[in-house]
């Protein structure tokens, strides 16, 4: 009988720390490279995930931990989507099943969860103020960290990031900045920079057109090792000017690059010659989005986020009703057809917002202006004050970002401009940085703005055209996910202008919802019913103008009610109801259900309705203990 040999572990499995990295051949690097695919497919397979993303950086990963020293060296990751490799080699291997479950793994840097992770992230953009007020502090305090942000080419197109560089060059800190360059963000970059990046003799072409170069040289006879010499002495100022290297140069920075990100053994060299210099430094890297997943590497943005079973998988069935964004996507394309005057705009996001189909059928009035939030709300004013009606489609939580626009470009000049805010309310498995819990607040908050949520699909069509039909600012929020799969007849046609409807008439209870909130409200009712109470069920639709009278009159007739919305507690939908009840003087018992002033975390959307007490269950537990 031959002798049974154990099984080897595999490299993965050796990776406890960064350090292990500095054990490793190249070789071994390779290998591991392709065991994180791997692992990164295997789990987002099962929980879903920013697959692409982190496919594209596995080979940077590993160099940057082979040659910097985490977390004494800090490395900072611009949105975080792409830190899947990371988590694996920082102590976090055997919790990586967990990724983005509640109470498991974020699906982006947490600095709670380990002190690899230097700062918490989630939007784009930030990564090069974070790090220079990091390199900053380690001036102040004599230290001698290393602070290394790392930045794709999509964020780029934020004004933050160029604010970062700019201060950076000016104090000439040592910040080292590695610019992952895809070409891509969520969709395909897009402006003037993105040209500019991507121009000929930058990118792979300068590589190609560099190894010819000193092919040539080399066969000339006598003189050729001459020659390239001199070429390799002169590389840096003809880099300066043939590569985007001239636009980092003016910024103070040393340009280095570009580099082929998927080569280890040319990122620890370029990385441990960068480390002892001092000074801004620029590393440009040239990786593929989605590198060894062919489906991902064919098509990016499809695979930018995926729901769970997405990849290497039998798709889940279709939901039976659709989504929130493809039913505002399709009204988009309705009314586009009516009215000539309307635009869509959107940052960074066609897909995702539901904008695709405008964008193929109006191609001349859609703009992709990048992840640029305030420059797409006010460049959204400037074409409402020429007579057009645009819509800015934005995630409620990116739209945090252009408050200050909306305030000052179109709110107080009462520009007749809709943003169409997708995502409100509790999100998901995105987590904390994601949920759009906070919108109705400081929305409702704003002169001027009127703010509508619907309570299902088909009232979603009808708000939009009653934006359309509004001489003024004004919000639209919905919700994630699929619709509750009611009718949708008829053309999309206005709304009474602030008016609630009622949904269910009852003489012991009220309970007024908001958007999603009517549905859990209409649940509790039910429920309610089967106990001998009866409740009456407003879904308001509109936060601001309020209907005052239907509201109103429904709680001084019951005495009792429970406000329900999936938004913070503070200044919220509730607030504007015990707001209108203080002004009339009209005295009676409320609850208020939303979230209490904390961060929701990630988790499945009914896992954090629950915990969070935003479900049926909460408004059926309030309404019990008013009436009792």
């Amino acid at each position: 009988m031959g002798k049974v040999t154990k099984a080897q572990p595999s490299i993965l499995q050796r990776i406890n720390s960064p350090a292990d990295l500095k054990q490793l051949d190249l070789a071994e690097l390779e290998d591991l490279a392709a065991e994180l695919r791997q692992r990164i497919i295997e789990v987002v397979k099962t929980n879903g995930g920013h697959l692409a993303p982190s496919l594209g950086v596995v080979e940077l990963t590993l160099a940057l931990h082979r040659v910097f020293d985490s977390p004494h060296d800090r490395i900072v990751w611009d949105v975080g989507h792409q830190t899947y490799a990371h988590k694996l080699i920082t102590g976090r291997r055997d919790q990586f099943h967990t990724l983005r479950t509640m109470g498991g793994l974020s699906g982006f840097p947490k600095r709670s969860e380990s002190p690899h992770d230097t700062f918490d992230t989630g939007h784009s953009s930030t990564s090069i103020s974070a790090a220079l007020g990091m390199s900053v502090a380690d001036h102040l305090q004599e230290g001698h960290h290393k602070t290394i942000a790392v930045i794709g080419d999509g964020s780029l197109t934020a004004g933050m990031a160029f604010e970062g560089l700019n201060q950076a060059g000016d104090l000439d800190e040592d910040l080292i900045v590695v610019l992952n360059d895809n070409g891509m963000s969520i969709a395909p970059n897009v402006g003037a920079l993105a040209k500019f990046m991507s121009r000929a003799l930058s990118g792979r072409a300068y590589l190609t057109f560099r190894k010819e170069v000193e092919r040539f040289l080399r066969s000339v006879p006598a003189v050729g090792d001459e020659l390239l010499d001199l070429a390799r002495r002169s590389e840096e100022s003809f880099k300066a000017f043939s590569t985007p290297g001239v636009l980092f140069e003016a910024f103070k920075f040393h340009y280095v690059g570009p580099i082929d990100g998927h080569r280890i053994d040319r990122l620890m060299d370029i990385f441990s010659r960068v480390a002892k210099l001092d000074g801004p430094q620029l590393v440009h890297v040239l990786t593929r989005k989605g590198k060894g997943y062919e489906p991902a590497e064919k098509n990016p943005s499809h695979f930018h986020g995926v729901g769970a079973l997405a990849p290497n998988a039998k798709q889940p069935a279709e939901p039976k009703a659709p989504s929130y964004t493809e039913v505002f996507g399709r009204t988009m394309v309705e009314l586009g057809q009516r009215e000539p005057k309307l635009i869509a705009i959107t940052a960074a996001m066609p897909e995702g917002t539901g904008l695709q189909g405008f964008a193929e059928r109006f191609p001349e009035r859609f703009w992709d202006v990048g992840i640029a939030e305030q420059h797409a709300v006010t460049f959204a004013g400037g074409l409402a004050c020429c007579g057009f009606r645009p819509v800015v489609a934005i995630y409620s939580t990116f739209m945090q970002r252009a408050m200050d626009q909306v305030v000052h470009d179109i709110c107080l000049q009462g520009l007749p401009v809709i943003l169409a805010m997708d995502r409100g309310g509790i999100v998901g498995e995105d987590g904390a940085t994601h949920q759009g819990l906070l919108d109705l607040s400081f929305m409702r908050a704003i002169p001027g703005l009127a703010v509508m949520a619907p309570a299902d699909e088909d009232e979603l069509r009808h708000m939009l055209a009653t934006a359309l039909a509004h001489d003024g600012p004004s919000v639209l929020r919905y919700p994630r996910g699929a619709g509750r799969g009611v009718a949708m007849e008829g053309p999309a046609r206005p709304l009474a202008w602030g008016q609630a409807q009622v949904r269910r008439q009852g003489d012991d209870i009220a309970l007024i919802g908001l958007g999603a909130g009517v549905a859990q409200a209409e649940t509790a009712a039910e429920q309610l019913a089967a106990d001998g109470v009866q409740a009456t069920v407003i879904n308001a639709r509109f936060v601001k103008p309020l209907d005052s009278e239907t509201i109103l009159g429904a709680i001084e007739r019951c005495g009792r009610v429970v406000t329900v919305e999936e938004n913070m507690a503070a200044g919220g939908f509730g607030s504007a109801v015990l707001e209108a009840m203080a002004r009339q003087g009209i005295s009676a018992r409320v609850k208020v259900v939303a979230v209490d002033d904390t961060f929701v975390e990630h988790g499945t959307q009914a896992q954090l309705r629950a915990a969070y007490g935003v479900d049926h269950q909460a408004v059926l537990a309030a309404a019990r203990e008013l009436l009792d």
